[in-house]
C-alpha cells in the first residue's frame, strides 16, 4: 500500500473536496496548518492509518494567509507525513473523548504528485519489505489524490517541482517520525530507529536539518519525548560516516545543554543527552575531548554526566578509532596529573569520595560514572609523589563500605593502579588494612549483628581483589612479591567466612595474579614456593562445591588456574596432581544431567542459563585480563522501578557468550588436561592422566561415562594436533586403553559409540606416530579436518548429547580410514599393532570388565574379549590365570547372554591353550559349583577338545604323589603344599563331566584308559586314607561334601552306566561288591568282580582295554600293576583276549609279574599262569570233582556246607567258557534243594551257586535246564522278602541272572527295580514279568506260591499271599481250579492276618483281596 494514499477533511454536515493546485503560487497557510494537524501516525502491524485530531464543531479553514515557495515546501513536508490509506475510517470516539460523526466520503485528491518519480518514492518508502513494523509494505506507488482538472495536472511536470516534492516528501516522513516517537511503544521505537538511520545515510543533511528544526521549533515538547529523541540522535549520529561539521557543533551544543539539566526522569535523561556526545566523538574527537579536560581541571568536581561521559569512554572501545583511543589514553593520564592538586583541596577530594561511596539506583549495577571515578582517582594517585598522601587516600577509601560487590571492584582498581608506581605503599596499606581490628572480628566466626556489620562482612574479598589488582597492574615488577601476594591471599581465603563472595574474589585475585606472572619474562625460571599451598587450596575449593547443582563458574576458574600453574616452576608433585585430578573429576564428571542442572535453578529469582549465559554488563568489561576467565559467572540484570518500563530495553548481543557455563566447565577440564600434556609430554604422563580417568570411563551412569570419554577424545585429538608427544618411549597400559574404548564403543548410549570410536582413531594416530608407520605427508592431523555441521557441532559441545550422532565421513582424511571402520573392525585394526604384553594387558582389563554390575558393560566386555581371543588367541602367556579371573567373574554375571560370551572365550582359548586352562580349573573344581561345571563344559565345547581336556584331566589324576606327614599335618588347602588334591580335583571333574552333553562322545572313546585310570584312583585314595581320625570324618559330614573315596567310586559307576555299560554295573550293584571297594584289602575282589562281569556280558571294551593293560603292568607306580593285573587274570576267561594278545604272550607277561617286587601281584601272576587257557586238562579234573563236592552239600556242618558251594562256584568260574558240562543239571537241582534251607548261610549260598551256574550257562545248554531256571523264579521271587540281607543280595542276582539267561525285556528297569525299589510297586513289576514270560509254567508258579503259604517265615508267607492276590485277579478261574479247600482256607486266614499288616498299602490290598475271594468262592459254589 504505500505510507500515504490520500487526504481526509471533515466538517460536521458536509463534506469537502479540496482542489489544491501546487505551483509556484502562493498556498494558504491556515488551510496547510488545518491539513497537517487533522492527521497523524499510526503505525500498526505495517499500516497506516489516519486519525483525525479533535476539532471544534465549527472550525473553519481560514483562507487569508498566504506562504511563498520555501514556506510551503516546509508545511507540505510536514502535511506528508499524514497521508494515510483511503480504506481507513476516522474512529467515532476521538482521543479527546468527544463524539464525532464527521466521515469523509469520496474525498480524492487527482494526482498533482503524478510527476513524482514512483521509483523514487518506492526506494523510499519500500526498502523493507519484510519488516513486520513496515509502513510500506503494499506495492503501490505512494500518491496524493486530489481533486483537480487535467490541465492542472499536466503543468505540475518541471524538475524544480519533482525535486521540490521529494525532498519535501522525506522531510515529512521524518518529521512525522520525529513526532510520533513520543507515543511509540518499543517495538515501534525501535523501527523508527532502524528507518531514521537508513534515510540518514541516504540524506544525511535532510534527516540532520529535521532533527535541528524539530527541536528548535518544539521547545515545550516533553522530557519524555525529548529523552526518546536523544536515543534517536546517538543512533543515527552513531551510524554516519561522516557528519558535517554545522552539524556536529549544533548537536554538541544541544548535547552539553541538557547534559546538566534536571528533569522528572533524573540520571537517565542526562546519560541519553551524554550518549549524543559521545556518538559525535567518532566526528569530532578532537573537540570533545577539548571540553572534557576543560571542565575536569576547572577544580570544581565534575557534574556526574561528564563522569558518565568519560566513563563509557574508557569501556567502551569501538566509540574511538584507534589513533583517537590512545589519544584519550594519553589524555586521561594528562588530565590525572593535572589533577593531583585537587587532592589537597579539601571540599574536591569530600566530593569525589561522596560520589565513589554514594548509593546507585541498585547495588549491584556499576555504573560508568562510578567505574571512571575509580579508575581516575587511581590515575591520580599513580601520578602523586607524595607517599604520605598516597597511603592517607588509599586508607580513606578502605575504610568505606565493603557491602557490595561493585565497590569492592571499584577499590581493588584503585589500589592496584596505584602499585604501578608505587608498590610498597599500596603493599604497607594493604598490610596495614589486614591488621585492622574491623578486619580481624570479621576473620573470626563473623556473625551477622546489624547492618553496620555488613559494611565489613566482606572487607577480606576487597584484600583479596586488591591483591589480584595490584598484581595484574604491577606487571614485570610483580614477580618478586608473587610469593608475599600469594600467601596473603591464601591466608585470607583459609581464615575468611566462606561464601560464593569470597570464593569468586579469591579465584579473580588468583587469575588476575596467575595472568600476570605469565606475561612475566622471567617467570619461567623463578621458583615459586607458594603453588604447593594454592593448589591445596583450589583442590578444597572444587570439592566444596555442592556436587548436584552448577549455578557458578567456580569450578571452572579454579581449574583454569590450575592450568595455568603447570607452566610455573616447581611442578606438582605426583601425590598432589592425583588428588587434584580425582577431586576435579568427580566433582564434574559426578554433576547430573543437563535437565537436573537447569531444574536445580528453578527456585532462583534469577538462574543462571547453565547452556547459554546472561549478557555481560558494562562493570564487567573493567579489567579485560580477569574477564578471560569469567565470562561465565552469572549477572543479575538490573530491573528498573515501574515508572521507566516504556524505556527500550535493547540487549547487547555482541557481549553475550557463545557457550553456556555447562560447556566452559568441561573446556576448563580439557584444557587443564592438556597443560599437564604439554608440560611432560610423555607417555607416562598420558598413563598418569588416563589411569584417572578409567574410573569415570567404567562408571554406571551413562552421563559420567560420556563425559569422560570426550574428554580422552579431545586429549587424544590435541596430542595428535600438536604432536608433541615423545614417541621414544612406549605407550604404558595401552591394552588397558585399548580395552576400555573398545567397550565403550558397544555401549548402549550412541553418543557414547561415537565419542569413543573417534577416540580410538586419534588413539590410533598416535600410535602410529610412536610406531613411526605412517609417513608425515600422508597423516592429515585433525585442525584439518572439516568443522562438522552446526546441529552436530551442538550435540558435540553439549557435553551431555540429547540425541545420537554418528561420525561424519567427513571427520577424516580418506588416509585415515580408521575413522571409517566399525567398533570391531577399528579395534582388531588397533591391535595388530600391539604386542604380545599390551594384548595380554587388553585381556586382562576386558575380564575385569566382565565383574561390572552394568550388564551392558559386561555384553561388551566379553564380546570384547571374544575378539581378541579369537584374533590372538594363540599367542597369549598367563591362560590360565585368565580362566581363573573369568570363573571368578561368571558367578556375577547375571545376563544369560554375557554369560554365554565370557564362556565363549574359554572355548576359544581351548583351541590352544587346554593344558593350561586344565590345571587352573583344578584349583576350583572340588567342589565343583554349577559355575564351574559350566566352565568346563564351554573347555570341551568343541569335539577335539573334549578329548584333549579328558586326557590333560588323566594326566593330572595319573599324578598321585603321596603327602607328606608335614602336608598332613598343615591346614593349607593349597595345592601348591598339598599336590596330590590337583589329583583329587581331576577325578572330581572327570566324574561331573561324565554327565555333560558336550564329553559324551569323548568319555566313549577314552572309556578303556578311564577306567583303569578310575581302579588305579581308588587304591590311590586308599593308600591316603582320608578321612582317618574320627574329627576329619565328623568336618565331612558337616561340610555335607562327598569324601574322595566316594567320589571315586561314583566315578566309575557314572563310567558304567553313561558309557553304555550299565550290564557290567548292575552285576556288582546286585552283588553289594561295590562295598569292596572301600578297603584296600578287599579291593583286588572288587576288580576281580567288575571283571568277571564284564567277562560274563561279553563287553565290547575288553580288546580295548587290554591294549592298555599291558603299559600300565610296566607302570613305575604300584598300584597301576596292581590294578592291571588283577583285571588282566579275570579277562584270561575271555575269548575277546586272544584276538588282541596270544597266548604265549599272555604267559610271557604273567611270567614277567613273577618278578615283581609287589608280592600281591605275584601272586595275581601265579593265579593267571594257572588258569584253564594254559592248562586245556584242567577242565577234565575239576570236572570230575564235583560229585564229590556235590555229596558234600548234605554234610550237618553249616560251615562246610557253605565252603563246599563256595568250592563249586568257584570251579565254574575256572571252568571258564567249558562249564560243568552234563553235572550243570545236578548243580542246578542240588543247589535249588537248599533254596527253602532254614539256614541262613546256606540259602544264600545256594542261591549263589545257582547264579554262578547260570552265568556259565549258553544257549546249547538252556534247553536241558530250562525248567530248573523257570521253576527257581517264584522261589528266588519270594526270598526278596527275606530277613536275611544275604540271601536277599543273592537271590536278587541269581533272579536277574535268570532273567538274563531267559531275555527278558526290558532288561535296565529290570534291574533297576530289583536293586532299589521296594514297595508294591516294584512287586507288581516283577510278577507281571513273570506271569508274561512264563504263560506256560502258570500252574508251577501258582503252586509254588501256594506252597510258600505254609512258610515259617511271615515275610515269605506275605509275599506269597501278595502274589497268588495278584494273580486271582487276573485270572480268577484258573486259581479256582488248583486251590484246594485246604489252600483256600489258608489263603483266607493269610489276608486276615495281612489286615492287621504295619504297612499301609498291605492291609488295603489284603481287605481288597478277602472280599474279591468271597465273591470268587461265592460264585464257584455256584
Amino acid at each position: 500500500m504505500g505510507l500515504a494514499r490520500g487526504l481526509q477533511l471533515g466538517s460536521h454536515d458536509e463534506e469537502v473536496k479540496l482542489n489544491l493546485v501546487f505551483t509556484s503560487q502562493p498556498v494558504p497557510t491556515r488551510l496547510l496548518r488545518t491539513w497537517f494537524s487533522s492527521v497523524r501516525l499510526h503505525p500498526c502491524h505495517g499500516h497506516a492509518r489516519s486519525v483525525p485530531r479533535a476539532q471544534k464543531p465549527n472550525q473553519q479553514l481560514p483562507s487569508s494567509a498566504t506562504l511563498d515557495l520555501s514556506q510551503t515546501k516546509f508545511l507540505v513536508s510536514k502535511s506528508l507525513c499524514g497521508l494515510v490509506s483511503p480504506h481507513t475510517h476516522t474512529p467515532r470516539n476521538t482521543p479527546s473523548g468527544h463524539s464525532t460523526n464527521r466521515r469523509i466520503k469520496d474525498v480524492e485528491l487527482q494526482r498533482i504528485f503524478s510527476h513524482v518519480s514512483v521509483s523514487t518514492k518506492e526506494s523510499l518508502c519500500t526498502k523493507e519489505p519484510q519488516d513486520c513494523a513496515s509502513w510500506d509494505r503494499q506495492s503501490h506507488p505512494a500518491t496524493i489524490m486530489l481533486c483537480s482538472s487535467k490541465n492542472s495536472q499536466a503543468s505540475l511536470v518541471s524538475k524544480e517541482h519533482q525535486m521540490f516534492m521529494e525532498e519535501a516528501y522525506n522531510s515529512a516522513i521524518c518529521f512525522k517520525m520525529l513526532q510520533d516517537i513520543a507515543t511509540s511503544d518499543p517495538l515501534q521505537l525501535k523501527y523508527i530507529t532502524k528507518k531514521m538511520k537508513k534515510m540518514a545515510q541516504r540524506t544525511a543533511n535532510l534527516v540532520m536539518e529535521t532533527f535541528h528544526d524539530y527541536f528548535k521549533d518544539n521547545p515545550e515538547i516533553s522530557s519524555r519525548h525529548r529523552f526518546r529523541l536523544f536515543q534517536v540522535l546517538q543512533a543515527v549520529i552513531g551510524a554516519l560516516d561522516v557528519l558535517e561539521e554545522v552539524w556536529q557543533r549544533n548537536f554538541m551544543q544541544l548535547a552539553l545543554e541538557h547534559m546538566t539539566k534536571s528533569t522528572e526522569l533524573d540520571d537517565i535523561y542526562q546519560d541519553a543527552a551524554s550518549n549524543v556526545l559521545l556518538a559525535l566523538c567518532r566526528h569530532s574527537w578532537p573537540a570533545v575531548a577539548k571540553h572534557l579536560e576543560t571542565e575536569l581541571l576547572t577544580g570544581v568536581f565534575p557534574h556526574r554526566s561528564l563522569l558518565y561521559v568519560m566513563g563509557v569512554l574508557s569501556s567502551q572501545e569501538e566509540l574511538l578509532k584507534k589513533e583517537d583511543r590512545e589519544s584519550w589514553k594519553d589524555l586521561l593520564s594528562q588530565m590525572a596529573r593535572k589533577s593531583v592538586p585537587f587532592l589537597n583541596t579539601d571540599v574536591w577530594s569530600k566530593e569525589l569520595l561522596w560520589s565513589l561511596t554514594k548509593s546507585s539506583r541498585t547495588q549491584q549495577e556499576h555504573t560508568p560514572e562510578k567505574a571512571f571515578l575509580f579508575t581516575y582517582y587511581g590515575l591520580i594517585l599513580q601520578a602523586e609523589e607524595d607517599s604520605s598522601t598516597i597511603r592517607t587516600h588509599l586508607k580513606t577509601l578502605l575504610e568505606t563500605s565493603h557491602q557490595w560487590p561493585k565497590q569492592r571492584e571499584g577499590i581493588a582498581l584503585t589500589v592496584g593502579l596505584v602499585a604501578v608506581r608505587h608498590l610498597d605503599d599500596a603493599w604497607a596499606i594493604l598490610e596495614q588494612f589486614g591488621r585492622s581490628t574491623p578486619i580481624k572480628w570479621s576473620l573470626q566466626n563473623f556473625s551477622l549483628k546489624n547492618l553496620e556489620d555488613l559494611r565489613w562482612k566482606w572487607a577480606g574479598s576487597t584484600i583479596l581483589l586488591s591483591y589480584g589488582q595490584m598484581a595484574a597492574k604491577a606487571k614485570s615488577h610483580i614477580l618478586p612479591w608473587v610469593d608475599n601476594i600469594l600467601s596473603r591471599m591464601i591466608f585470607y581465603f583459609r581464615f575468611s567466612s566462606w561464601d560464593e563472595t569470597l570464593k569468586q574474589s579469591f579465584l579473580t585475585a588468583i587469575m588476575m595474579l596467575v595472568g600476570a606472572i605469565s606475561r612475566s619474562e622471567g617467570a619461567h625460571s623463578y621458583e615459586f614456593s607458594q603453588t604447593s599451598e594454592l593448589l591445596e587450596c583450589l583442590t578444597t575449593l572444587i570439592e566444596k562445591e555442592p556436587p548436584d547443582t552448577l549455578l557458578t563458574s567456580i569450578r571452572q576458574q579454579a581449574v583454569h588456574i590450575v592450568a595455568s600453574l603447570c607452566a610455573l616452576r616447581p611442578p606438582m608433585d605426583v601425590d598432589r596432581k592425583s588428588r587434584l585430578l580425582s577431586v576435579c573429576f568427580r566433582s564434574i564428571f559426578a554433576l547430573p544431567l543437563l535437565d537436573a542442572l537447569e531444574k536445580h535453578t528453578c527456585l532462583f529469582l534469577e538462574p543462571p542459563n547453565i547452556q547459554e549465559m546472561q549478557p555481560r554488563t558494562e562493570c564487567q568489561r573493567w579489567e579485560p585480563v580477569a574477564l578471560i576467565l569469567l565470562l561465565s559467572v552469572p549477572t543479575p540484570s538490573v530491573s528498573c522501578p515501574a515508572t521507566w518500563d516504556w524505556l527500550p530495553v535493547t540487549p547487547v548481543e555482541e557481549h553475550w557468550p557463545k557457550k553456556g557455563l555447562y560447556s566452559q566447565t568441561m573446556e576448563a577440564m580439557d584444557h587443564m588436561l592438556q597443560c599437564f600434556m604439554m608440560q611432560n609430554p610423555t607417555a607416562n604422563e598420558l598413563y598418569f592422566l588416563l589411569s584417572h580417568l578409567y574410573v569415570w570411563l567404567a562408571s554406571e551412569k551413562a552421563h559420567e561415562r560420556q563425559r569422560a570419554v570426550h574428554r580422552c577424545m579431545i586429549l587424544f585429538k590435541f596430542l595428535n594436533c600438536k604432536r608433541c608427544l615423545e614417541t621414544k618411549e612406549n605407550f604404558r597400559r595401552m591394552g588397558q586403553l585399548v580395552a576400555m574404548l573398545g567397550i565403550l564403543c558397544q555401549d548402549s548410549d550412541r553418543t557414547i559409540q561415537c565419542l569413543s570410536l573417534e577416540a580410538m582413531g586419534h588413539l590410533y594416530q598416535l600410535l602410529m606416530q610412536q610406531k613411526a608407520e605412517v609417513p608425515e605427508m600422508e597423516r592429515k592431523t585433525p585442525q584439518e579436518l572439516p568443522p562438522p555441521d552446526a546441529a552436530g557441532a551442538a550435540l558435540w559441545s553439549s557435553g551431555d548429547q540429547r540425541g545420537t550422532l554418528l561420525i561424519p565421513q567427513d571427520m577424516a582424511s580418506k588416509n585415515d580410514s580408521i575413522f571409517f571402520m566399525s567398533s570391531n573392525q577399528a579395534t582388531k585394526e588397533i591391535m595388530s599393532h600391539l604386542a604380545v604384553t599390551e594384548l595380554t594387558d587388553l585381556i586382562w582389563t576386558a575380564i575385569d570388565g566382565l565383574g561390572s554390575t552394568s550388564t551392558p558393560w559386561v555384553q561388551a566386555a566379553a564380546d570384547l574379549l571374544s575378539l581378541v581371543i579369537q584374533e590372538h588367541g594363540d599367542n597369549l602367556a598367563t591362560v590360565g590365570k585368565m580362566g581363573q579371573a573369568i570363573h571368578h567373574h561368571l558367578c556375577a554375571i547375571q545376563m544369560p547372554q554375557a554369560k554365554e560370551s565370557a564362556l565363549h572365550v574359554i572355548t576359544l582359548l581351548a583351541r590352544n591353550h587346554i593344558p593350561e586352562l586344565v590345571a587352573a580349573f583344578l584349583d576350583f573344581s572340588t567342589p565343583l559349583d554349577s559355575h564351574s561345571f559350566r566352565l568346563w563344559r564351554a573347555l570341551g565345547a568343541e569335539e577335539p577338545a573334549s578329548h584333549l581336556v579328558l586326557t590333560v584331566l588323566m594326566a593330572w589324576m595319573q599324578k598321585r604323589p603321596l603327602p607328606t606327614s608335614a602336608s598332613k599335618d598343615d591346614g593349607s588347602s593349597y595345592p601348591v603344599e598339598k599336590p596330590h588334591l590337583r589329583s583329587l580335583a581331576a577325578m572330581n571333574t572327570i566324574h561331573e563331566l561324565q554327565f555333560a552333553r558336550e564329553f559324551k562322545k569323548a568319555v566313549r572313546d577314552t572309556f578303556p584308559q578311564l577306567f583303569l585310570a578310575l581302579l588305579a584312583q581308588m587304591h590311590y585314595i586308599m593308600e591316603l586314607n582320608q578321612p582317618t581320625e574320627p574329627e576329619q570324618e565328623q568336618k565331612a559330614q558337616e561340610s555335607a561334601t562327598p569324601s574322595p573315596q566316594s567320589t571315586s567310586l561314583e566315578a566309575l559307576k557314572s563310567l558304567l552306566s553313561t558309557t553304555g555299560h550299565w550290564h557290567d554295573f548292575a552285576h556288582l550293584e546286585l552283588q553289594s561288591a561295590w562295598e569292596h571297594f572301600t578297603s584296600i584289602h578287599t579291593y583286588p575282589q572288587a576288580v576281580g568282580l567288575l571283571a568277571r562281569a564284564m567277562v560274563q556280558n561279553h563287553c565290547k571294551e575288553i580288546k580295548a582295554i587290554v591294549s592298555y593293560l599291558l603299559p600300565s603292568l610296566q607302570s613305575q607306580q604300584e598300584r597301576e600293576r596292581k590294578t592291571a593285573i588283577l583285571v588282566l587274570i579275570e579277562f584270561l576267561y575271555s575269548p575277546a583276549l586272544l584276538e588282541v594278545l596270544s597266548k604265549q604272550a599272555a604267559l610271557t607277561v604273567l611270567a614277567q609279574s613273577l618278578q615283581d617286587t609287589c608280592s600281591e601281584i605275584r601272586v595275581a601272576s601265579l593265579q593267571g599262569l594257572g588258569n584253564i587257557l594254559f592248562h586245556t586238562e584242567k577242565g577234565t579234573l575239576l570236572r570230575g570233582q564235583l560229585p564229590a563236592f556235590l555229596n558234600g552239600f548234605f554234610q550237618n556242618n553249616e560251615a562246610v556246607v557253605v565252603g563246599i558251594m563256595g568250592l563249586v562256584s568257584d570251579i565254574l568260574h575256572r571252568l571258564g567258557t567249558e562249564g560243568a558240562g552234563a553235572q550243570s543239571l545236578s548243580i542246578a537241582i542240588n543247589a535249588r534243594y537248599f533254596f527253602d534251607d532254614e539256614r541262613d548261610n546256606i540259602r544264600a549260598a545256594a542261591m549263589a551257586l545257582f547264579g554262578d551256574l547260570v552265568a556259565t550257562m549258553t544257549d546249547r545248554e538252556l534247553s536241558g535246564l530250562r525248567s530248573q531256571v523257570c521253576q527257581s523264579m517264584v522261589p528266588l521271587l519270594l526270598y526278596l522278602k527275606d530277613q536275611c540281607p544275604a540271601v536277599v543280595t543273592q537271590a536278587k542276582f541269581a533272579f536277574y541272572r535268570c532273567a538274563v539267561l531267559l531275555r527278558w525285556q526290558p532288561r535296565h528297569t529290570l534291574f533297576c527295580s530289583l536293586a532299589w525299589e521296594t514297595g508294591l510297586s516294584a512287586r507288581h513289576f516283577l510278577w507281571t514279568c513273570l506271569m508274561t514270560h512264563s504263560e506256560k509254567e502258570f500252574s508251577i508258579h501258582l503252586s509254588q506260591a501256594i506252597n510258600y503259604l505254609h512258610s515259617h517265615h511271615r515275610h515269605i508267607k506275605t509275599w506269597a499271599a501278595l502274589f497268588i492276590g495278584y494273580t486271582t485277579c487276573y485270572q480268577p478261574q484258573a486259581v479256582t481250579q488248583m486251590v484246594t479247600e485246604m489252600d483256600a482256607k489258608l489263603l483266607f486266614s493269610t489276608f486276615k492276618d495281612l489286615k492287621k499288616d504295619p504297612e499301609p498299602a498291605i492291609r488295603e490290598f489284603a481287605t481288597r483281596q478277602l472280599e474279591f475271594l468271597r465273591e470268587v468262592s461265592a460264585r464257584s459254589k455256584k
